[in-house]
């Protein structure tokens, strides 16, 4: 995630907000989910895409409920979101 922060430096506080609210959080499914984070969506490969500084940035995340288990695969503009495929963009290690 700090790799987004300081390519991103815009959405510093807004990632920052979403990744502490998940943290408190215990979702039981996407269900639950989505009564907090109405704009989410789910599009496969138990990932989430999230709307991030109201709708300028996007978040996508492999979210596996039954262990409470983030994985952040991807993270940009809603322009850069436009020509990935969501269900294929793999995790990047560095």
């Amino acid at each position: 995630m700090l790799e987004y922060c300081n390519k991103y430096p815009e959405a510093v506080i807004a990632l920052t907000e979403w990744y502490f609210e998940l943290l408190n959080s215990s979702f039981a499914n996407f269900n639950d989910l989505k009564k907090v984070y109405g704009s989410a969506s789910l599009v496969g490969d138990d990932r989430v895409v999230f709307n991030i500084t109201g709708n300028k940035y996007r978040l996508v995340v492999r979210i596996v409920f039954e262990f409470k288990a983030i994985q952040i695969k991807w993270f940009g503009t809603h322009a850069e979101y436009d020509k990935i495929n969501v269900t294929t963009i793999p995790f990047k290690k560095k």
